[in-house]
């Protein structure tokens, strides 16, 4: 094999030297713009373009053709332009733009609403103008929910006139990139400001929710009446309800007061009759503590199959969120579930717009087959806290629909579809939670932002963290004998010092846009490092410095830390460097060099899959690194989870 591929890469050289590669002069004048959906789109999450189509606001736009990217780069905003420009590897992977087209406003008599989002008159979107010839305005009113916007002009006069009514400066497009603030950088240290901003968010909701723990006792069921419901009708607010040890047989209680229902713990069981929800709590600050809930009704909602609405997320609304639960807060702020043991066919908790409401120390045993049951918390609308859970079985421990900068951590979760299910939602901490035994451990679905998985440990799945969205943080997770540990998908994110071992495949390059950054993790002992095989060439070095892919032959000659040559992962040579005798020899062969020189100057030849320009000759952590190894090795000899699964298959 390695012998023919020698032979082929002599070949190749050959006739590399014998043609002539190179961008046509004058390129960027011969082409024009193209339709905005036809382009790979950048700068919006789904929620905010879903937002602003439904009212008719007409974004600015950019088009940009590079000289190293075959498709064109659509940008949401002249602002996430820049950014991506600004980011650290961009020309690397794109090369230089050849022809930049922005919207033109002029002569759309562009308008803006209450909230300063552009709209025009006519019936299409504005046109575009070649960059170049444009005018920005900067500094105005315009803007969107995720900031301010620059607004393009082919004509100078028509945006003076748009800063006459809403204000701004007028600037030549050349001017633009200085007069634009830059956005925030993709750095380590700014997402771990945030995930420590997160966690002071989960402390103090925590903390606020102690109280309800303490309220005085003014009614025991049994004693001073004979049923829950009527314990609760009859307690005063900010007071408990006392169930002693026992069985309590019960139809679906109402709870719209702050009151804290309190049992004995696994003593104390409250049993539902099976055809809905056993604990309906309405009333902000209401509160469940210490007892078993069994007795919940039907996986799903009734309302759901009545509904005839196209619309999916109301779709998903009326199955996930209005299904039966042992536990169902509405609207109910700061409320507390905790010490709580659920038997269910369906949900155990939902949450619907309650507004910091915690669930900690929770027992939840679902279905045992995934398909035959359910959600362990759905949280919509609002963020909660999950945290110190135990979820078995069913079908998502966790799962979130528009429920941003929700917190959950510290569970055990295991025998299930997923772990955690994150839908429509954004900025949410996903940390230090152990999974098993699921079909994905941490899917991020749906176009969000600013999510933070860190910290947890997946093992034994088909996908460990399955990640889509933008300008979000991958660190310090633990990925082992998974078919793939992580997905490196969406854009603009941060992956960084995660320890991916004995994985079928560590890491999957699966995004379009090459616009993450990917350093310092761990990638050592996988059947094979990276599955990317298409797409446009990813490159996962960052400022000079990239992954440890375990002891690459050769010396780092110079001290710095990095070997001398480019490592590529999804390659067929460098990917067995680890298991294949020889393959170090070809690898540094004069024919596969030069060839892999002339690849990566010449466009047309421009490899597929991931290339480490300076890949690491240490472990980024090796402590952790040695107790998964050492773990492994005790652990019995398994063949990877899933194995001999499709490798295209992603389970949503």
């Amino acid at each position: 094999m390695y012998a023919r591929a020698a032979v082929i890469a002599v070949a190749l050289s050959a006739l590399v030297l014998g043609s002539s590669f190179a961008v046509p002069v004058g390129v960027g004048d011969s082409v024009g713009p193209v339709p905005f959906e036809d382009t790979v789109s950048l700068g919006m999450t789904s929620t905010t373009l879903r937002a602003a189509d439904a009212e008719g606001v007409a974004l600015p736009k950019v088009e940009v053709f590079y000289a190293e990217y075959e498709y064109v780069i659509g940008y949401y905003g002249v602002e996430s332009y820049l950014a991506e420009h600004r980011r650290t590897g961009h020309d690397r992977q794109f090369g230089q733009p050849l022809a930049v087209f922005v919207t033109d406003y002029a002569g759309t008599n562009v308008s803006l609403t209450e909230r300063g989002y552009p709209v025009v008159d006519t019936n299409t979107d504005p046109s575009f103008v070649r960059a170049s010839d444009a005018y920005v305005v900067i500094g105005s009113e315009a803007r969107t929910a995720t900031g301010s916007l620059a607004m393009p002009f082919s004509d100078r006069e028509a945006a003076s006139e748009f800063t006459e009514r809403y204000g701004g400066e007028v600037i030549p497009w050349d001017g633009v990139d200085e007069a634009v603030e830059a956005s925030n950088p993709i750095t380590r240290e700014r997402y771990e400001a945030t995930v420590d901003e997160r966690m002071q968010w989960a402390d103090r909701a925590v903390e606020a929710t102690r109280p309800l723990r303490e309220r005085p006792v003014t009614v025991t069921v049994g004693e001073d009446v004979p049923t829950l419901q009527a314990a609760v009708e009859a307690a005063p607010p900010n007071t408990t309800v006392l169930l002693p040890p026992g069985e309590y047989a019960v139809d679906e209680v109402i709870v719209n007061k702050s009151v804290t229902i309190r049992g004995a713990g696994v003593a104390t069981h409250i049993r539902g009759d099976g055809n809905g929800s056993v604990l309906h709590m309405n009333a902000s600050h209401a509160a469940v503590t210490d007892l078993r809930i069994s007795g919940v009704g039907s996986v799903g909602s009734p309302e759901r199959s009545a509904n005839t609405s196209s619309d999916w997320s109301e779709s998903v609304e009326l199955a996930y969120g209005r299904g039966d639960a042992a536990i169902r807060l509405d609207g109910a702020d700061g409320a507390l579930v905790e010490n709580i043991v659920i038997d269910t066919p369906a949900s155990g908790i939902i949450s619907r717009a309650a507004d910091g409401a915690v669930v900690q120390n929770i027992t939840l045993r679902g279905a045992a087959a995934p398909e035959n049951g359910f959600m362990g918390v759905v949280a919509m609308y609002a963020p909660v806290v999950v945290e110190n859970s135990s979820f078995h079985g069913g079908r998502d421990a966790v799962y979130t629909h528009r429920a941003h900068e929700t917190v959950i951590r510290n569970n055990e979760m295991a025998d299930a579809r997923f772990g955690v299910h994150l839908m429509y939602t954004s900025r949410t901490l996903v940390a230090n939670n152990e999974i098993h035994n699921e079909s994905v451990g941490v899917i991020v679905m749906t176009r969000p932002t600013g999510n933070l998985v860190v910290g947890n440990r997946v093992s034994a799945t088909r996908t460990g963290i399955s990640t889509v969205g933008a300008d979000s943080y991958y660190a310090e997770n633990v990925l082992t004998d998974n078919k793939w540990g992580m997905t490196v998908s969406g854009t603009g994110s941060l992956y960084t010092r995660n320890t991916i071992v004995n994985n079928t495949y560590g890491l999957r390059g699966s995004s379009l846009l090459p616009t993450n950054l990917v350093t310092h993790n761990d990638v050592v002992d996988n059947e094979y490092p990276v599955d990317s095989y298409l797409g446009a060439l990813r490159v996962w070095t960052v400022d000079g410095e990239g992954n440890y892919w375990g002891r690459l032959p050769g010396a780092d000659r110079d001290g710095d830390g990095t070997v001398e040559r480019p490592y590529r992962p999804s390659g067929a040579i460098d990917s067995r460097l680890h298991s294949t005798p020889g393959a170090w020899t070809l690898a540094r062969s004069p024919a596969v060099a030069l060839t892999r020189g002339l690849a990566s100057s010449v466009p047309g030849l421009r490899a597929t899959g991931v290339v480490d320009t300076a890949p690491l000759t240490a472990p980024v952590r090796p402590d952790v690194l040695t107790t998964v190894r050492t773990n492994e090795s005790d652990a019995p000899n398994e063949t990877s989870a899933n194995a001999s699964g499709s490798a295209t298959e992603v389970p949503t």
